[in-house]
Order: C-alpha cells, then structure tokens, then sequence
C-alpha cells in the first residue's frame, strides 16, 4: 500500500485552491479524480476535474462494488471514489491527494489507516464562507443555503482529522500544509 493525503473541507473553504498550489510543488502527487452525479460547473471537464456520470450510472457502479467510498451528498447528487483510481496511481509509484468532502475523509481515513494523512480546511468564520460562496457565481441561492446549513454540521468534524488548517491566507495555509506534509512523507 502507498500514502495518501487527504483534504476535506466544507464547500468553498479552499481545499481545492491549496491542493492546486501544492500539486505544483509534491511532483510524487497524482491527483484522484472523483466521481459525481452531478452536471458539470463552468469549464469542468469529464476525466480531469470528475468523472461525470448519470445518476443511474453512478448508483449502478456503487451496486458493482467500483467505488472504494461514496456519499448522496445533496438529494441526487452523489461523490465517491473509484477503486480504479487508487490502483492507478499506485501502480504509477505515486502518493494519491485526495480532495473530498467531509464525510468522504473521513471514510477513506478508516480505510487507508495511519497511510493517509488526513487535512481539514477551515474557514476564518462562516461569514467569510457565505462570501466565498456567492462569489465564486456557480451556485444558485438555494444551494448556497444548503451549503452552508451543512458546512455549520461538518465544522464540528474537523477534529476527527489528522490537522486542522485555518484558510485565512492562502500563503500562510500552503505552507502550512507543505510542511505537514513533508514530515508525513518523510515518516
């Protein structure tokens, strides 16, 4: 078995952006792709950003045992991971970075065990969360309200993870995570 690094984070806390950053910097990373029932946002693409399948499809590799962990998050939308994945990339020699929600870090915590470094990403406030949400212009207002009624109960989790870091400079939180990471790597 190799190492896995997880970031899990209420919506809009910026595990994504941080991962992004650090993907530059660990070139031993390689990325695992979720799956999704849901439409694609913006200039997401099927195979790099999600694989995007329907929702009947998804629910049909579920019952095939294709994913390692999965979740309906919201009413009809479903994220999991695919065990195909994990093997490709393994089988390229690499460390998986994973960016998933909370439910699904924890889930693949109990599976990697002491492998996988857990991360949680934290916003400064649920204030600057709410901003960040209906800034970035991709959720209509109701699923801005979902969100944000979830984000309140998945705050609560984060000490359930390995680390906890505060995103309220991203500088500051990359480098923290970096050196996080580092140590794990080196263990």
């Amino acid at each position: 078995m190799g190492k896995a690094i997880l970031f899990s984070a209420p919506s809009g806390c910026g595990k994504t952006t941080i991962i992004n950053e650090l993907m530059k910097y660990f070139d031993c990373f390689d990325f695992s792709i979720s799956a999704t029932s849901r439409a694609p946002r913006g200039s997401e693409q099927d195979g790099k950003d999600y694989y995007f399948l329907t929702h009947e499809e998804f629910r049909r590799r579920v019952d095939a045992g294709d994913f390692l962990e999965w979740e309906e998050v919201y009413q009809g939308t479903c994220y999991g991971t695919l065990k195909s994945e994990i093997e490709r990339i393994w089988a390229a020699g690499r460390v998986i970075v994973f960016d998933v929600d909370v439910n699904g870090g924890s889930n693949i915590k109990r599976y990697f065990g002491s492998d996988a470094l857990s991360v949680f990403v934290m916003p400064p406030s649920l204030e600057v969360l709410e901003q960040r949400l209906r800034s970035r212009g991709t959720d209509s207002e109701e699923a801005i309200v979902k969100r944000l009624a979830r984000s309140a109960e998945e705050l609560k989790r984060a000490p359930q993870f390995d680390v906890t870091i505060v995103n309220d400079d991203l500088g500051r939180a990359v480098d923290e995570a970096r050196r996080v990471i580092e140590k794990f790597l080196d263990e």
